[in-house]
């Protein structure tokens, strides 16, 4: 296991080196500039802010020294922001996206998990109809409809929630409480689904027939032999989902007003900021590489089975 961790972060690093290759060039050879759309500049003003951030050089040599930067885990600075270094602004909104996902996350992992075991452990009755029900209309409905219809409802018509805002106002935790909620649904239903599809599976294994022919009692069967088995796929899904529900929060963001680093994934977009949206890229998809790892180790301690060489 030691041998496999240790060549699997090795082999992080060619990933991110082609992740951050593709990502330089792709946005580079785009058409526009992010100082283009200032129409009033002189040629002369032009040229000199060019020079400034070394936009006048050569591609390949813009290439290498931006290589040479995130080597120094200086993330350059930010063209349409003039006080701010991309490391700055993904410093300051990155920690609130992380706060919304991981609590969306923890959300949907529990009562994921809690609804698709309930829904196989009660297949065929009103309790799997209505959890399934609920999934199926989860997974079909975009968020910029749930956000929307949750302001509407939670805060505007009941006023139980504040419509806006962070944890960081007056208003505190409760401004948490629906963005993550409506960013936790697409992936409780995934997580239901998958675990009621596991759960059943494993039910019908042989080594649960045999736990139960020595007597144990149902609770036991389920929380010692059958969960540990049927939660390999929710594991699989764990990876990919949390990188998803952080880079996958700028709706929730832009609807709930929460200052995370969708905003700025946004709007560097929009301006054509080459280096903060090569930044935001860059930690995503570190995000994403390093819990894939923690997912395949994750996977060979649930299951003795599988063998890392």
């Amino acid at each position: 296991m030691g041998k496999f961790i240790v060549n699997r972060i090795l082999g992080l690093i060619p990933t991110m080196f082609v992740i951050v290759t593709l990502s330089f060039f792709m946005v580079r050879l785009a058409p526009g500039g992010p100082f283009s759309s200032e129409r009033k500049l002189t040629p002369e003003i032009q040229a000199n802010i060019e020079h400034k951030y070394h936009l006048d050089e050569p591609l390949p040599m813009q290439y290498v020294r931006y290589l040479g930067d995130i080597l120094r885990g200086d993330l350059g600075p930010s063209y349409k922001n003039k006080d701010f270094t991309v490391n700055d602004l993904i410093g300051q909104s990155m920690p609130n996206s992380l706060v919304l996902g991981v609590t969306a996350l923890a959300i949907a992992v529990f009562f994921g998990i809690l609804f698709g075991l309930l829904s196989a452990v009660r297949q065929n009755t009103w309790v799997d109809y209505t959890t399934m029900s609920f999934a199926s209309a989860g997974l079909s409905t975009p968020l910029f409809v749930v956000g929307p219809v949750a302001v509407l409802v939670f805060a505007l018509k009941l006023k139980w929630l504040p419509t806006s805002g962070w944890i960081t106002g007056r208003q505190g935790l409760k401004t948490l409480i629906m963005p993550a909620m409506t960013l936790a649904l697409p992936y409780f239903s995934s997580i239901s689904r998958l675990t009621r599809a596991s759960v059943l599976e494993t039910l019908r294994s042989d080594y649960v027939r045999t736990a139960r022919s020595k007597g144990l009692k149902e609770s036991v069967v389920l929380a010692k032999h059958v969960l540990k088995g049927a939660l390999l796929p929710v594991v699989s899904y764990l990876g990919p989902a949390f990188a998803g529900i952080v880079t996958g929060s700028v709706v929730i963001e832009q609807v709930f007003l929460v200052p995370g680093i969708g905003n700025f994934f946004v709007k560097s977009a929009l301006n054509r900021d080459y280096t903060l949206i090569l930044g935001t890229v860059i930690v995503y998809s570190a995000i994403l590489v390093v819990m894939n790892l923690v997912v395949d180790i994750v996977y060979g301690l649930l299951d003795p089975r599988i063998s890392y060489k």
